[in-house]
């Protein structure tokens, strides 16, 4: 199960594991789709390989004090909570989009990780300004 709320577990680095889920739901709906559209077919898959690909290389790592992006082991980017003024999963049933705001930008992420995981880490690390 996922750690409580404590504040050891708040002191601690966690790194979400990847959901190779929405990349290969993109794939398996390109292969119907190749009989009607075989154009739109290509663009799918291509869009599952895509995502597919950044499933197996980018991270994401919540820290106390900030949320990082890592591509393998090298920190792309890093998102202090501080500057965050709200964030959503969107589509609970089937989490497929992570958005967060932050004081002077917006980002939309695809869910390439662990949704539940994320929601508890955004939850504890990031409960101000979250919506649902």
């Amino acid at each position: 199960m996922y750690p409580p709320a404590s504040s050891t577990f708040l002191d601690q680095d966690i790194e979400l594991k990847p959901s190779y889920t929405l990349p290969l739901a993109f794939v398996i709906a390109a292969i119907p789709l190749l009989l009607v559209q075989a154009w739109l077919s290509v663009a799918l898959a291509a869009m599952g390989l895509f995502l597919l690909f950044q499933a197996v290389t980018i991270r994401l790592k919540f820290t106390p004090t900030a949320m990082e992006v890592y591509r393998s082991e090298s920190l792309i980017r890093s998102f202090p909570y501080q500057d965050w003024s709200n964030w959503q999963i969107f589509w609970q049933p089937v989490p497929i989009l992570f958005y967060f705001r932050e004081v002077k930008s917006i980002h939309f992420l695809p869910i390439l990780f662990d949704p539940k995981m994320l929601q508890t880490c955004l939850e504890q690390r990031c409960p101000v300004g979250h919506f649902r």
